[in-house]
């Protein structure tokens, strides 16, 4: 299997943490390959509009839009 090694933050490092806590993850790297997964899905299924790729989250509260990066 790769390894890679990757700096990160302090920040970067305590969201992921907390990532890792609320997900019940195994590791920070598993929280990492299931982001990695997500967007991987999320830029193969959502159609590019104007050159724009755009989730639609919707909860209690409304509609909030992602603009998904890159």
């Amino acid at each position: 299997m790769p390894r890679y090694t990757v700096d990160f933050d302090d920040k970067f490092d305590r969201n992921l943490t907390k990532l890792q806590e609320r997900t019940g993850a195994s590791s920070r790297a598993e929280v990492i390959r299931n982001a990695v997964a997500v967007y991987s899905y999320l830029k193969t299924a959502v159609p590019e509009v104007d050159g724009v790729q755009k989730v639609f989250i919707k909860d209690k509260d409304g509609i909030t839009n992602v603009i998904l990066p890159g």
